[in-house]
């Protein structure tokens, strides 16, 4: 079977992706903490603060349209690289493991904990009540992973197929990488949400497995990928940064077409990749480190943002400080947990989805 080159992956890892899922993760940590200081948080089930900080929320709308979108593209990328040490059926199993059994265990042990402090804080009545809460988007995950089986395998056993040989040919042509919103564009245009929610709602879903099947083919594309990402950075980011501004200035965030929000967010994508691929793929002490515990201080982060929560938003201090307050005690509790808890314990590190071994 011949291979192109053009298609094959590098066998070298890429920190760069792993510095993208580390600091998506790290950003959905800062963003559910400004929440609670919004006027509607309460009505998203979140401890709300009295006084509210209304202009952070123009910083967390240009974060929303990527924040969660491009989780599913790396998610996409790191099942590519993962499909490429294992056959199709060691592939589900390494991915269950990964994401099943934290999902799992968060339904049932740690997502109880937040609804608890939010009716405990809002004096309702209380109880247990499993949930997926914020590990909603790890169901996503395991879907399309489940889904698209099939053509995950397809591309690693075929990488000189008509459809990467196709796609690689295209992506040597100035511009036409943004082509790569179109799917998203559709996608969002079909399904015409009122504004670009993911969750609970089969838009979310399917923008989601978008997402994560374009990560996959990109990845298949190897270098061809990287370099087109790399050459149009630059203009990725002032097209997601025009589109935006149109979002603000234009529309004031109301009624703003979501194929308008679909490219905007594919850009803003594509920008990411490609700075990351420029400055970002070499390996760190800082990333090594982070990168492992990221997941598992995702997984812990909301009861614990909660209980500091309910003690800090009665407080008389500034809506500022207690902004500070809350994103340093929550970061900085949950590594403590992470550094001397959950990576210490052999047995516990499954149900945070890590492996058994390592640091």
């Amino acid at each position: 079977m011949h291979h192109d080159n053009t298609t094959n992956i590098s066998p070298q890892r890429r920190y760069d992706i792993d510095w993208l899922r580390t600091v998506a993760l790290g950003l959905l940590i800062v963003y559910h903490i400004v929440i609670s200081f919004q006027p509607w948080a309460k009505s998203i089930n979140f401890i709300q603060n009295d006084q509210t900080l209304t202009w952070l929320w123009v910083p967390m709308s240009m974060l929303n349209v990527w924040r969660i979108p491009i989780l599913f593209m790396v998610s996409g990328m790191g099942a590519r690289f993962a499909m490429e040490r294992r056959s199709w059926w060691q592939f589900l199993v390494d991915r269950s493991v990964r994401i099943a059994i934290p999902l799992i265990f968060g339904i049932f042990f740690i997502c109880p904990i937040t609804t608890y402090v939010l009716r405990s804080y809002y004096d309702m009545e209380t109880g247990y009540e499993p949930n997926a809460g914020h590990l909603w988007f790890l169901i996503n995950i395991l879907c399309y992973v489940t889904y698209f089986i099939g053509i995950q395998w397809a591309l690693k056993e075929y990488p000189d197929n008509v459809i990467l040989r196709f796609m690689s040919r295209w992506l040597r042509r100035p511009w036409m990488i943004y082509a790569a919103a179109l799917p998203l564009m559709l996608e969002a245009w079909i399904l015409n949400p009122e504004h670009f929610a993911l969750y609970p709602t089969p838009h979310g879903h399917f923008l989601g497995a978008v997402c994560f099947v374009t990560g996959y083919a990109f990845v298949s594309l190897g270098d061809v990928f990287w370099s087109a990402v790399k050459r149009t950075r630059w203009s990725s980011l002032v097209m997601a940064s025009v589109v935006f501004g149109i979002r603000l200035f234009a529309y004031t965030f109301e009624g703003v077409p979501s194929y308008l929000v679909a490219f905007e967010s594919m850009c803003w994508m594509l920008a990411l990749l490609g700075f990351a691929s420029a400055y970002l793929n070499k390996p760190s002490n800082t990333l090594t480190y982070f990168s492992k515990a990221v997941y598992p201080v995702y997984i812990i982060h909301f009861p614990i943002q909660y209980a500091i929560s309910y003690y800090l938003v009665p407080l008389s201090l500034p809506a500022i400080l207690k902004l500070g307050i809350l994103l340093i005690g929550t970061f900085g509790v949950c590594l403590l947990v992470y550094e001397f808890i959950l990576r210490r314990l052999k047995w516990i590190r499954p149900l945070f989805g890590m492996k058994l071994s390592g640091g």
